[in-house]
């Protein structure tokens, strides 16, 4: 008679052991550790983040009523995941949580994808966040220029649309302002000081 060797399933504990240089997360009992982003990542994930922050945390060029936050560290279960952005309508989360991980599902989020990580974010993190009931999904790929945008339904994410290039669009569920898709890529030109 053999025994099986049998691997435990990671726990938060190896999270905090990884390196500071690490994004870690918990899917299904394994541990995904991946690199600080490049800097074309960091640049659409800064410059899609500026985009929101105004119109719609602040009310400023739009309607407010959203808490958008940075790398926000999302506990669904026991699986732990870290998006590049996500949103919380303030009719949902009146304020933000005071300790680090947060419960509820977003009704947004974004992930920017790179060669390293876009086979996790969407084969492993999207069924994820669809069981956890995050209506709208956008996956932003600064090295081909595009935006995807996804929206939950009965059976997973259905793609809505994808902008490329230098769109100006109109995207859900921030479509009360129009987005320079440009300045995701570094491309748009600074604004006159008005």
């Amino acid at each position: 008679m053999s025994a099986v060797t049998r691997r435990r399933p990671a726990t938060y504990a190896d999270l905090e052991a990884l390196a500071p240089n690490l994004v870690g997360e918990l899917i299904a009992g394994e541990l995904y550790a991946s690199p600080r982003p490049a800097v074309p990542h960091a640049v659409s994930g800064s410059a899609l983040g500026g985009e929101l922050y105004g119109p719609f945390q602040r009310g400023r060029g739009g309607p407010g009523g959203w808490w958008i936050l940075f790398e926000p560290e999302l506990h669904f279960g026991d699986d732990v995941l870290v998006p590049d952005r996500a949103g919380w309508r303030r009719d949902r989360m009146v304020s933000p949580p005071r300790q680090a991980a947060i419960t509820q599902p977003p009704d947004w989020l974004c992930e920017v994808v790179s060669p390293s990580t876009a086979r996790l974010d969407r084969a492993v993190k999207m069924p994820v966040y669809a069981r956890a009931g995050v209506e709208w999904l956008w996956i932003v790929d600064p090295l081909v220029r595009l935006v995807e945008v996804y929206r939950r339904g009965m059976g997973g994410y259905t793609q809505v649309v994808v902008h490329a290039e230098d769109d100006r669009a109109h995207i859900p569920p921030f479509d009360a302002i129009e987005l320079e898709l440009a300045a995701l890529w570094g491309d748009a030109p600074p604004s006159s000081p008005g």
